[in-house]
């Protein structure tokens, strides 16, 4: 599958959002995604196999930080990338091999709640207030809940591409544990920025959530 014939169709099973018309982080990410997944595809690997991969991982952060300490946190955020990787390729995958389906869809995303759940767990055992990182968890996870609420209700699925989608809370679990692992007490700096995106996120999904359905 060409490029345009992937964009398109993961346009489809993404409310019409266009990753090539996206920024560059989202684009790129979805480009990473399209290249990776051809080759799995190729090989056989099923979206499914790709998605507990990812989550296995995500186990493993806070483990890794829990047994090594402080080397645990540097190999942590290696680990958070690894599944990260993972979790763009599942839905690649799907669309690659024409395996997409309704279970898969729900699957991979309670995979992402459960690993970001992972990550937070991770920062909290790095040293950042447990308030903070229960906190800045719910932020995130009631911006993914109040978007799939007006999905049902009416919203097209992606509403508004905010500024703490996927990509840039991956990107801030693994700075912020690169930064922790260089200085331990940036850990609780990664956790504020974690909550203070969620809560901007928050505001410009609940607008988008007003213009959609009143």
């Amino acid at each position: 599958m060409l490029w345009d014939d992937y964009a398109a169709t993961w346009s489809g099973l993404h409310g019409g959002f266009d990753p090539r018309r996206a920024n560059v982080l989202v684009r790129g990410w979805v480009r990473i995604a399209y290249g990776a997944g051809s080759w799995l595809a190729r090989h056989r690997i099923g979206p499914m196999a790709v998605t507990t991969a990812g989550l296995l991982v995500c186990a493993a952060v806070p483990v890794s930080v829990w047994l090594l300490d402080r080397p645990g946190i540097f190999l942590a955020a290696v680990l958070v990338l690894v599944a990260a990787l993972a979790d763009g390729l599942d839905g690649a995958v799907a669309v690659l091999t024409g395996k997409t389906s309704r279970l898969g869809y729900v699957y991979d995303s309670v995979a992402d709640r459960l690993g970001e759940l992972a990550w937070l767990a991770a920062f909290w055992l790095a040293g950042a207030p447990g308030w903070l990182v229960v906190t800045a968890g719910a932020a995130s996870w009631l911006q993914e809940y109040a978007r799939a609420r007006a999905t049902a209700a009416g919203m097209s699925e992606i509403g508004v591409v905010t500024v703490a989608e996927r990509p840039t809370r991956v990107l801030t679990a693994i700075f912020g544990l690169l930064a922790a692992f260089a200085f331990a007490p940036l850990i609780t700096a990664a956790t504020a920025v974690w909550l203070a995106l969620a809560v901007i996120a928050g505001a410009q999904l609940t607008i988008a959530i007003r213009r959609a359905l009143r």
